[in-house]
């Protein structure tokens, strides 16, 4: 039988790397990401924990050799650890890495059964290490609650990275302290540029803060050299001499990354999506049932014909990029 055909879209890209959201709720209310009085899908429409593993078996065999697993929150799915065990199998069959993106509340009683199942890097998601002010961004959250869970999974013995979204008037002034805390940590720090997704009740142009200004006003203070880390990701990193901390930059408006995309997302739905920011995708949950595993690849095919060349991000635009917030993509 002849093995599918690799993932490459018609810009000559290959896609490596999957997206995979298991669900679109979350236990957060973070204001640049969520309305504070959130829809959301019914169980019926949700990829159950079977179909998420036979399509990431499908697109393993077609080349695939890193999935993360996202949301909204993926640690609140219910079933999460079966599935995270499932696809810890495949890792070093087909797969090099299977990751997770959390907020960080469920790790404290999930760490050690995250390192058990094959997961050895997670990203977390921390904002603010202020608790009123960390409060006050999520909506909802614990601080303390958050840090447990971050200290229970560098214990079990996975790496930490820290991704804190940069936000004038909210965290600009802890940008540098976070930088200082993950040094004494042992954790890796990734400052994001917020994106224009979904309606969010706020003007995110008042919290919009380009990360070309934070990289002039941290190199002040500290030497950065470039590094050749890579985990897949649209991050570019950068070592900083005398300190044992990598901080990586993800730039969606002031340097866009599209130009080497590796990766599609699929939302808990079934849906994939072809970039972040446009609305072009295909539906695999009906097919997926229905039609199998060839009708899954024509699809997917189709994808990729048709996966555009970058994204039109414009933090200034009256209306977001596209209707749908982050926590349907998979942050």
């Amino acid at each position: 039988m002849t093995a599918p055909p690799g993932m490459i879209d018609s810009f000559g890209r290959r896609i490596t790397y999957v997206r995979m959201s298991v669900t679109d709720r979350c236990d957060l209310r973070c204001r640049y990401c969520m309305a504070e009085r959130m829809l959301f899908l019914p169980k019926k429409e949700i990829l159950s924990l079977e179909e998420i593993i036979a399509l990431s078996d499908t697109f393993i065999a077609r080349g695939v050799n890193r999935i993360r697993l996202t949301g909204g929150e993926p640690l609140v799915r219910r079933g999460i650890m079966e599935l995270v065990r499932g696809l810890g199998e495949r890792v070093g069959h087909g797969l090099d890495e299977l990751t997770l993106t959390t907020n960080g509340t469920q790790l404290e009683k999930m760490g050690a059964g995250l390192f058990a199942a094959g997961v050895r890097r997670v990203n977390i998601s921390l904002d603010s290490r202020d608790p009123e002010r960390f409060g006050y961004i999520t909506r909802r959250g614990d601080l303390g609650q958050v840090l447990r869970g971050i200290a229970a999974v560098r214990d079990a013995g996975l790496k930490v990275k820290i991704n804190m979204v940069a936000l004038a008037r909210l965290n600009a002034d802890e940008i540098e302290g976070m930088l200082l805390w993950c040094e004494r940590e042992g954790h890796d720090l990734t400052l994001i540029e917020t994106m224009p997704l979904g309606e969010v009740e706020e003007d995110r142009t008042d919290h919009y803060l380009p990360l070309d200004a934070v990289k002039r006003e941290l190199e002040r203070r500290y030497r950065f050299k470039p590094s050749f880390r890579r985990t897949g990701g649209p991050a570019r990193y950068f070592e900083i001499e005398g300190m044992r901390v990598r901080l990586g930059l993800i730039t969606p408006l002031t340097g866009t990354f599209c130009a080497g995309c590796n990766r599609i997302r699929v939302a808990a739905t079934g849906t994939v999506y072809g970039c972040l920011g446009h609305d072009q995708k295909v539906e695999l949950r009906d097919l997926l049932r229905t039609g199998g595993v060839g009708a899954v690849n024509d699809a997917l095919d189709e994808l990729l014909a048709g996966k555009p060349k970058g994204h039109d991000f414009q933090i200034a635009a009256a209306a977001p990029a596209v209707q749908r917030h982050m926590s349907v993509t998979g942050g």
